[in-house]
């Protein structure tokens, strides 16, 4: 059902945590299944001067699809510019694990959805 890698990221989730002084946070949740997520964002500016996402963090209440979805988008997103994290899409995040199964692609959604809510929030506060 679960491809090797997605079952790596749900047994050993990479950036899981919180960040106390983040930059931005995202929460998000899908009453339907349940699962809830919580994305930390720390952004910093790189040798050119644009924003970059220095650290990011999750929290993830959830089935192993949602935790593994949460671990794997930090991945894609760690060390990227604000807009090339915006532009990260839910097929990036399922092509990274190895596929989902239908009825867990709402969980990249989330993942994603989370990221851009913590870039909203850090924007916001600019």
């Amino acid at each position: 059902m679960y491809s090797d890698k997605l079952m790596e990221h749900f047994k050993n989730p990479h950036n899981q945590g919180s960040i106390p002084d983040a930059s931005g946070i995202g929460e998000v949740g899908n009453p339907v299944c349940g699962d809830m997520m919580k994305i930390y964002i720390k952004v910093d500016k790189n040798q050119d001067n644009e924003e970059i996402i220095k650290d990011i963090k999750f929290e993830t209440l959830g089935c192993a699809a949602a935790i593994a979805n949460s671990s794997i988008l930090t991945d894609i997103a760690m060390g990227k510019t604000l807009d090339e994290a915006w532009k990260i899409t839910r097929n990036q995040v399922v092509e990274e694990l190895g596929d989902l199964p239908p009825s867990k692609i709402h969980c990249s959604v989330l993942a994603v959805d989370g990221l851009q809510k913590a870039i909203e929030d850090y924007r916001s506060k600019k």
